[in-house]
């Protein structure tokens, strides 16, 4: 059965992983990509539209379905070889979180939903993920 998953990176950063068919988790460590599993659902949570800058965002900005294969490492120049996993992305409408969070399991009635985020991986329940795909109008498989 497939898992469903919301990673946490900047809109810029989601926007690379979309032009080039993959997605990165905690600055390009593998040990979370290994949780992740083909046919697994992904959505993306930026919580700014920049690394590192200052510009709040707070939007779902991709969702896709993972591609079969295991996690691999690319060299992004530097000395920076991060490990990716291959996604097929859907096309999606970038989708504010806050007008979700009273009906997300994940976040309804918690205070500091951000809190569980901070580890750049959350595994989440089906509704979910029918919730937030459909608000993306995503037409993610069920």
């Amino acid at each position: 059965m497939p898992r469903n998953w919301i990673a946490v990176a900047s809109a810029e950063h989601v926007q690379m992983g979309r032009e080039g068919g993959f997605m990165q988790v905690c600055h390009g460590k593998l040990a979370p990509l290994r949780r992740i599993q083909p046919e697994d659902r992904v959505a993306y949570y930026s919580p700014t539209r920049k690394f590192g800058g200052k510009e709040k965002l707070q939007a779902f900005t991709a969702i896709g379905i993972v591609k079969a294969g295991e996690p691999y490492q690319f060299d992004m120049g530097g000395g920076f070889m991060p490990f990716r996993r291959d996604v097929a992305w859907f096309p999606a409408q970038e989708t504010p979180i806050a007008p979700l969070l009273a009906k997300l399991e994940f976040s309804a009635g918690i205070k500091n939903w951000g809190y569980q985020l901070r580890f750049g991986l959350v595994e989440i329940s089906g509704q979910d993920m029918e919730l937030i795909s459909d608000v993306m109008c995503a037409n993610l498989p069920k």
